[in-house]
């Protein structure tokens, strides 16, 4: 391996053992409530491996019932995942010269925390095929490995929230937020985000939350980074 490739694979493990750590007890829940509901370790492996999102495998679970609904389980999972979009489309101009079959291995690997590892990266330095397929590998590999423990053991664990395991994920992503601060549109998409999702939840079942406070901040971020461009630029 060139010594640059292994700097790359390097500073990716470095940046995603946080994130790995925190979804373990995560991986363990989800497959015990798989395994209590009929599915074999092994349907949980291949659930993880094809599915790997861990937010949508979730409510997966929750409405799982025999025989499945097929339908509700894929709209379902569309619906959960629509913050994808926006997660791709920022990334595409920073993985655009990877070429197009390493591009879609690595937005297959990509979830909320590479992408914003990503993201934070790319303020700094190129984000290389290296770095982002590493860190979606070790996602990928954890992910699938602890679900799959999670069908024979997890059940012994019980509820992550009596350990405070719970707070792993907002830890987490408060974390990736401070690094991904960039100034005052930062906090305007952040605040519309958050405004716009909580509205969401209380008012609407299901999941519409994520993929409403995700157009929101987007929408914000566009509206206002411009003119606060253009301010500072006449105050100057």
């Amino acid at each position: 391996m060139p010594p640059d490739r292994r700097d790359e694979v390097r500073e990716a493990l470095v940046a995603v053992v946080p994130a790995a750590i925190a979804v373990i007890p995560f991986g363990l829940l989800l497959g015990a409530l798989a395994a209590q509901k009929g599915l074999s370790p092994l349907e949980v492996a291949l659930m993880s491996a094809t599915v790997f999102a861990g937010s949508a495998q979730f409510i997966a679970i929750d409405i799982w019932t025999e025989p499945a609904p097929w339908l509700l389980l894929t709209v379902t999972a569309l619906l959960i995942n629509l913050r994808h979009l926006l997660m791709g489309a920022s990334l595409a101009p920073k993985i655009r010269s990877f070429g197009t079959g390493p591009s879609l291995l690595a937005l297959f690997t990509m979830v909320d925390e590479t992408w914003a590892l990503c993201e934070q990266r790319s303020a700094r330095k190129q984000v290389t095929f290296s770095y982002m397929v590493t860190m979606g590998a070790v996602l990928w590999v954890n992910w699938v490995a602890f679900t799959t423990l999670g069908a024979g053991i997890g059940a012994l664990i019980g509820d992550p929230s009596s350990y405070g395991f719970d707070f792993a994920f907002s830890a987490l992503f408060l974390t990736l937020i401070v690094g991904l601060w960039r100034g005052s549109r930062t906090g305007v998409a952040i605040a519309a985000s958050a405004v716009v999702a909580v509205i969401f939840h209380l008012l609407f079942d299901g999941p519409w939350y994520i993929a409403a406070g995700g157009v929101a901040g987007a929408i914000a971020g566009a509206i206002y980074g411009p003119r606060h461009e253009a301010a500072t630029e006449a105050a100057q």
